[in-house]
């Protein structure tokens, strides 16, 4: 126990390193504060456990990228497995590092120790949809979803997600009746998309909108122009995804639009309107990190080779349009 209790904060303090790079660039005295605060939090993990021996080096090897922690974190993981903490937080790691079949694996691994837990359920059901090569729920992840439901029916995540799964089912009456509820405890930003999403639902099955105006939507966007390094030729049929997400948060996108055989330079307006998910739109932060990627498959999962360029951190609302060149291979 003691030993996946280190390697687990092993890969949460690596990876807590690769999220604060972009601000440690930005601002040196915001990413020392928050690197103390998590120096505190590990001194307090220590002070709990109480082990000086499994810090001794004989008996633990440090990692020096995430991908050794990774590997430790799994290590740990075969001899003490049921961690359902340990198996979130590998699922998460795999997710960042774009494995996506082996992060839905480790949280299949979290939900079937936690059963009654919605969040892991929930989790797990998004998992696996992302490892599916159509993004699809299966039968599996909305069994997952209908579960979390059961146990906690108002779970914004989980009915946020079976609403996807009926609609890619062509449900969209039920659809839209998975999704009403949300309107009476999402904040009013949040309630524009959702509101919007349950009308198109609703139209597809032949039924009238909701009555009653909808909020107000946010004006403006994120203007992002693009440009391509000319020693890094674009792919044969090359697929441009611009994404916006949380700084320091999950990897899914809070906007992204999608531009087939893009010519450079070039330039898009991110805004809520390209929210994948009405449940977190681009307006309602306050800062967020912004990445152009090619993408040789069409697919917005990034793969090793993709052409892409720095993640920049942008604070909103942005007055000036942020500039990314697409500068290098991934990873």
């Amino acid at each position: 126990m003691t030993a996946f209790v280190i390697a687990a904060a092993l890969v949460a303090l690596l990876a807590l390193g690769f999220v604060l790079r972009p601000l440690w660039r930005e601002g040196r005295a915001t990413g020392a504060a928050l690197m103390v605060s998590f120096g505190a939090v590990a001194s307090l993990v220590y002070v709990l456990v109480g082990t000086p021996r499994a810090l001794d080096a004989t008996q633990l090897t440090e990692p020096r990228t995430l991908d050794a922690a990774v590997a430790q974190l799994e290590q740990r993981l075969r001899d003490d497995p049921d961690q359902v903490e340990g198996w979130r937080l590998l699922g998460r790691a795999l997710s960042t590092q774009g494995r996506a079949a082996e992060a839905r694996d480790a949280f299949g691994k979290a939900a079937a120790l936690a059963p009654e837990d919605a969040d892991v359920l929930s989790e797990a059901a998004e998992a696996r949809a992302l490892a599916a090569a159509d993004r699809n729920f299966d039968a599996s992840a909305v069994a997952l979803l209908r579960q979390a439901l059961a146990r906690q029916p108002m779970h914004q995540r989980a009915r946020w997600f079976l609403g996807i799964a009926q609609r890619q089912a062509r449900q969209p009456a039920e659809a839209a009746r998975t999704w009403e509820p949300l309107l009476a405890i999402v904040d009013s930003q949040t309630a524009v998309g959702l509101r919007e999403q349950i009308n198109l639902a609703r139209a597809e099955a032949g039924q009238e909108p909701l009555p009653g105006a909808a909020p107000a939507a946010a004006t403006g966007g994120l203007r992002v122009t693009i440009a391509l390094d000319p020693s890094l030729p674009p792919p044969a049929g090359a697929t441009l995804f611009v994404i916006a997400r949380q700084a320091g948060g999950p990897p899914m996108p809070v906007a992204v639009e999608k531009i087939a055989a893009p010519k450079f330079p070039l330039e898009v307006v991110l805004d809520d309107s390209d929210s994948p998910m009405p449940t977190m739109r681009l307006s309602a932060l306050k800062q967020v990190e912004v990445i152009a990627r090619l993408s040789s498959t069409g697919d917005a999962t990034p793969r090793p080779g993709d052409p892409e360029s720095r993640a920049l951190p942008v604070s909103l609302p942005a007055k000036a349009p942020v500039a990314l060149t697409i500068d290098h291979a991934r990873d």
